[in-house]
Protein backbone atom coordinates (compact mmCIF):
# COMPACT_ATOMS: atom_id res chain seq x y z
CA UNK A 1 0.00 0.00 0.00
CA UNK A 2 1.51 3.47 -0.66
CA UNK A 3 1.35 6.10 1.83
CA UNK A 4 1.02 9.40 1.25
CA UNK A 5 0.65 11.71 4.17
CA UNK A 6 0.81 9.17 6.65
CA UNK A 7 -2.58 7.42 5.24
CA UNK A 8 -2.46 3.79 3.59
CA UNK A 9 -3.86 4.21 0.17
CA UNK A 10 -5.67 1.08 -1.44
CA UNK A 11 -3.21 -0.37 -3.99
CA UNK A 12 -6.04 -1.86 -6.16
CA UNK A 13 -8.24 1.29 -6.87
CA UNK A 14 -7.47 3.67 -9.50
CA UNK A 15 -5.22 6.76 -8.23
CA UNK A 16 -7.76 9.06 -8.91
CA UNK A 17 -10.36 7.17 -6.45
CA UNK A 18 -7.37 5.87 -3.84
CA UNK A 19 -6.57 9.53 -3.51
CA UNK A 20 -10.22 10.55 -1.80
CA UNK A 21 -9.56 8.40 1.00
CA UNK A 22 -7.40 11.35 2.86
CA UNK A 23 -9.48 13.45 4.48
CA UNK A 24 -10.20 16.62 3.48
CA UNK A 25 -9.78 15.30 -1.28
CA UNK A 26 -12.42 14.68 -3.32
CA UNK A 27 -12.80 13.63 -6.54
CA UNK A 28 -12.40 17.14 -7.83
CA UNK A 29 -8.83 18.14 -6.03
CA UNK A 30 -8.11 14.61 -6.45
CA UNK A 31 -8.18 15.15 -10.52
CA UNK A 32 -6.33 18.85 -10.04
CA UNK A 33 -3.82 17.16 -7.80
CA UNK A 34 -2.99 14.40 -10.70
CA UNK A 35 -3.11 16.92 -13.39
CA UNK A 36 -0.11 18.98 -11.61
CA UNK A 37 1.74 16.13 -10.97
CA UNK A 38 1.31 14.92 -14.54
CA UNK A 39 -0.02 11.26 -13.38
CA UNK A 40 -3.06 9.66 -15.76
CA UNK A 41 -5.60 8.79 -13.02
CA UNK A 42 -6.70 5.59 -14.46
CA UNK A 43 -3.11 4.45 -13.31
CA UNK A 44 -3.70 1.98 -10.49
CA UNK A 45 -2.04 3.02 -6.62
CA UNK A 46 -0.18 -0.32 -6.96
CA UNK A 47 1.65 0.70 -10.02
CA UNK A 48 2.86 3.96 -9.11
CA UNK A 49 6.38 4.24 -8.22
CA UNK A 50 8.28 5.97 -5.51
CA UNK A 51 8.58 9.07 -7.44
CA UNK A 52 5.19 9.54 -8.47
CA UNK A 53 4.35 8.92 -4.84
CA UNK A 54 6.33 11.93 -3.76
CA UNK A 55 5.49 14.39 -7.08
CA UNK A 56 1.72 13.68 -5.33
CA UNK A 57 3.08 14.19 -1.49
CA UNK A 58 4.74 17.23 -2.61
CA UNK A 59 2.14 18.78 -4.11
CA UNK A 60 -0.39 17.76 -1.18
CA UNK A 61 2.01 19.69 1.51
CA UNK A 62 2.78 22.57 -0.27
CA UNK A 63 -0.31 23.43 -1.68
CA UNK A 64 -2.63 25.73 -0.28
CA UNK A 65 -5.26 22.91 0.75
CA UNK A 66 -6.37 21.90 4.23
CA UNK A 67 -6.49 17.55 4.18
CA UNK A 68 -5.87 15.47 7.23
CA UNK A 69 -5.02 16.93 11.02
CA UNK A 70 -5.08 20.10 9.58
CA UNK A 71 -8.26 20.09 8.35
CA UNK A 72 -9.50 18.02 11.05
CA UNK A 73 -8.26 20.47 13.81
CA UNK A 74 -10.03 23.91 11.97
CA UNK A 75 -13.19 21.72 12.36
CA UNK A 76 -12.63 21.39 15.67
CA UNK A 77 -11.40 24.41 16.30
CA UNK A 78 -14.70 25.62 15.08
CA UNK A 79 -17.36 23.97 16.06
CA UNK A 80 -15.31 24.89 20.23
CA UNK A 81 -16.08 28.16 19.68
CA UNK A 82 -19.21 28.19 18.64
CA UNK A 83 -19.59 26.14 22.06
CA UNK A 84 -17.59 28.62 23.78
CA UNK A 85 -19.64 31.42 22.89
CA UNK A 86 -22.63 29.78 23.15
CA UNK A 87 -24.62 29.75 19.95
CA UNK A 88 -27.68 27.99 19.32
CA UNK A 89 -25.39 25.29 17.00
CA UNK A 90 -22.98 25.44 20.40
CA UNK A 91 -25.17 24.06 22.55
CA UNK A 92 -26.92 21.78 19.70
CA UNK A 93 -23.11 20.46 19.45
CA UNK A 94 -23.03 20.27 23.34
CA UNK A 95 -26.33 18.15 23.78
CA UNK A 96 -25.38 16.14 20.87
CA UNK A 97 -29.14 16.86 18.95
CA UNK A 98 -29.21 17.76 15.16
CA UNK A 99 -27.21 21.26 14.13
CA UNK A 100 -28.88 21.85 11.26
CA UNK A 101 -32.62 22.21 12.36
CA UNK A 102 -33.81 18.60 11.50
CA UNK A 103 -36.74 17.77 13.41
CA UNK A 104 -36.41 15.39 16.81
CA UNK A 105 -39.40 14.00 17.64
CA UNK A 106 -38.86 11.32 15.58
CA UNK A 107 -35.80 10.30 13.74
CA UNK A 108 -32.13 11.43 14.57
CA UNK A 109 -31.37 8.68 16.41
CA UNK A 110 -27.74 8.98 15.04
CA UNK A 111 -27.46 11.96 17.03
CA UNK A 112 -29.00 10.81 20.17
CA UNK A 113 -27.88 7.38 19.91
CA UNK A 114 -29.50 4.48 21.38
CA UNK A 115 -33.26 4.76 22.61
CA UNK A 116 -33.34 5.00 26.42
CA UNK A 117 -36.30 2.86 27.52
CA UNK A 118 -37.50 3.89 31.15
CA UNK A 119 -38.96 1.18 33.09
CA UNK A 120 -40.33 1.30 36.12
CA UNK A 121 -38.30 -0.05 38.92
CA UNK A 122 -39.37 -3.88 39.91
CA UNK A 123 -40.32 -3.79 43.86
CA UNK A 124 -38.79 -6.42 45.86
CA UNK A 125 -40.98 -8.39 47.98
CA UNK A 126 -40.56 -7.06 51.95
CA UNK A 127 -39.14 -9.34 54.13
CA UNK A 128 -41.41 -10.67 57.01
CA UNK A 129 -41.87 -8.64 59.92
CA UNK A 130 -40.81 -9.78 62.98
CA UNK A 131 -44.57 -9.98 65.54
CA UNK A 132 -44.48 -7.61 68.03
CA UNK A 133 -45.79 -8.52 71.50
CA UNK A 134 -49.06 -7.29 72.72
CA UNK A 135 -49.50 -3.88 74.75
CA UNK A 136 -50.62 -4.65 78.22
Amino acid sequence: MPRIIGVDIPKEKRIEIALTYLYGIGRALSNVVLKEAGINPDKRAKDLSEEEVSRITNILQKGTWRIEGDLRRDISQNIKRLMDIGSWRGMRHKKGLPVRGQRTRTNSRTRKGKKRVNLAPIKKAEPAKAAKPAAK
